[in-house]
């Protein structure tokens, strides 16, 4: 009884990275409908490590450790893929000039920028009600969700037909993956409604942009959150 007890937020926490390494090895194959079935079974699997960490009073270094490496590969390796497959077709070429490489090597920088922000994160002891800077599963909805609706619905075009728009989305999200700007999170200080203003905000903008703009509104909603995010700065603490 206390194997289980000691081992099964690791469980969702290795079910999670197993869902992410499937959404990988589909999202290179091209089939990005099963990759999008998996980043949702992946962030859902990634919340609940935690919370069973925490009710079952299991946590420990091992889970925190595995934590970090399963988000690497569902919330890392993946949107780096997701940027490599969105500047496949640009070749080496950028504005009439021909580089020494393919440019889609370059969108694995956000997979680099992951793993950075991912070993920040464990080191920093400030992180507990909020982000600093933006946390890898909501980098991953935005990537992923601008390169699915451009997929699915021919939505985002002109990012996707670009790529220096493509790049500089890069050198954006590679920043605020490592900045030092607050962003929200979920996790409750207190239930004032004071104290939760930034959250009561992002979750009806949110809400409302999901019920206008449908599949497009997932990644409209992550920009939503970093823009609500710098609204509220002072509050998050």
């Amino acid at each position: 009884m206390n194997f289980i007890k000691n081992n099964l937020a690791n469980a969702f926490t290795l079910a999670n990275l197993f869902s992410g390494s499937i959404g990988v090895i589909h999202l290179i194959n091209g089939d990005y409908q099963v990759t999008a079935l998996c980043i949702l079974l992946s962030l859902i699997l990634d919340f609940f490590d935690g919370f069973v960490a925490r009710a079952m009073k299991s946590n420990s270094e091992l889970g925190v450790q595995l934590d970090s490496l399963a988000d690497m590969v569902s919330f890392g390796l993946l949107p780096g893929i997701a940027m490599f497959k969105a500047l496949e077709m640009f070749g080496s070429e950028i504005l009439g000039i021909n580089l020494p490489f393919e440019l889609k090597y370059l969108g694995l920088f956000i997979t680099l920028f992951s793993c950075l922000r991912l070993a920040i994160f464990n080191l920093d002891e400030e992180q507990k009600y909020y982000f600093k800077g933006l946390n890898t599963p909501s980098s991953t909805i935005l990537i992923f969700g601008l390169y699915y609706a451009f997929m699915e619905h021919k939505s985002f075009s002109i990012l996707f037909e670009s790529p220096g728009f493509l790049l500089i989305l890069t050198i954006l999200l590679c920043w605020l993956l490592i900045s030092p700007i607050k962003m929200i999170s979920m996790k409750f200080k207190s239930m004032k409604l004071e104290d939760n203003y930034p959250k009561i905000a992002l979750v009806i903008g949110g809400v409302l942009i999901l019920s206008f703009f449908g599949i497009s509104g997932i990644p409209l909603t992550m920009i939503f959150y970093i823009l609500i995010s710098l609204v509220f700065q002072k509050q998050l603490k």
